[in-house]
């Protein structure tokens, strides 16, 4: 199958983002960027990394599609306090101001992609069906 790797931000799309992940060769790919939301798409080379980050008024979701890494997070960039290992199907989510990276410590490509985003909903917002959301006070 082939893929249209453009960014097409602001426009309503609709991706096949598993395929996409284990397609792409690139280290980062932009597939949508919009106003509050960008996605990009990952492979991290065996020993190689995403590089020791932190995002200010950014919330970020990592989901790994393939490979196995160690994920690293903290308060600062020399306290990194939380160690896990990720695989294929694992989530990973970084709150806004925590220092982070993701390590391949694999013998293949770690694909991953990744959503960066301030939120939409009040925290803790559960809507059992479509109509409760679109009765929620709180929803636009």
């Amino acid at each position: 199958m082939t893929f249209d790797y453009s960014d097409r931000g602001k426009q309503p799309v609709v991706e096949d983002i598993e395929g996409m992940t284990l397609d792409n060769t690139n280290f980062r790919t932009t597939i949508w960027t919009g106003e509050h939301l960008q996605m990009t798409l990952m492979e991290i080379a065996p020993n190689d990394d995403i590089g020791l980050e932190v995002h200010h008024d950014i919330d970020q979701f990592l989901r790994v599609e393939g490979g196995v890494g160690l994920c690293k997070m903290g308060p600062t960039e020399d306290n990194l306090t939380f160690e896990k290992e990720v695989r294929d199907g694992d989530g990973i989510f970084v709150p806004d101001g925590t220092w982070h990276n993701v390590e391949n410590i694999g013998d293949e490509p770690l694909k991953i992609y990744t959503i960066y985003a301030k939120p939409d909903h009040v925290p803790g917002t559960i809507h059992v069906t479509h109509e409760d959301a679109e009765n929620d006070p709180n929803e636009h």
